[in-house]
């Protein structure tokens, strides 16, 4: 079983009412993706994988079941992203938690990255604009 469908349906259930919302297998498992950017990641041995702000990355790793994430045996795969044992959430209130602080981290980053994109957009199309042409055939630049 590629991960666990029990808890992919709660995750499905809890991300229901966002806007932009999708599935991608990845990691072995299926993540789940809201404005085009991972939030958490269902395993395959019923963990969670959640991507959380790495400034708060010390803090969290003291919840129960939480332990930094890893791509392979002792490879971990930074601050922003934490493990969570199937024992944290299974109850409700372990998995809403979880959520909470994936969407947190997904909804700054998100905003941060569109006013990013747009700003890197503007300046592309500016200078586009302002770049000199040459017609084919010309022997001089000309700006129209």
């Amino acid at each position: 079983m590629p991960y666990s469908p029990e808890l992919a349906e709660r995750v499905r259930d809890a991300l229901g009412a966002r806007p932009s919302v999708r599935e991608v297998k990845m990691f072995g498992g299926l993540a789940f993706m809201v404005n085009e950017a991972m939030v958490v990641c269902v395993m395959s041995d019923g963990d969670l994988l959640v991507r959380a702000d790495p400034r708060r990355a010390d803090d969290l790793l003291t919840s129960s079941g939480a332990r930094p994430a890893e791509m392979g045996a002792g490879r971990t795969m930074g601050p922003s992203w934490i493990s969570v044992s199937h024992d944290a959430i299974a109850a409700g209130e372990g998995l809403d938690f979880w959520l909470s602080v994936a969407l947190e981290y997904n909804d700054t980053k998100t905003a941060a990255g569109r006013s990013e994109r747009g700003r890197k957009a503007r300046k592309a199309t500016s200078e586009r604009r302002n770049a000199p042409r040459i017609r084919a055939g010309a022997t001089r630049v000309y700006r129209g």
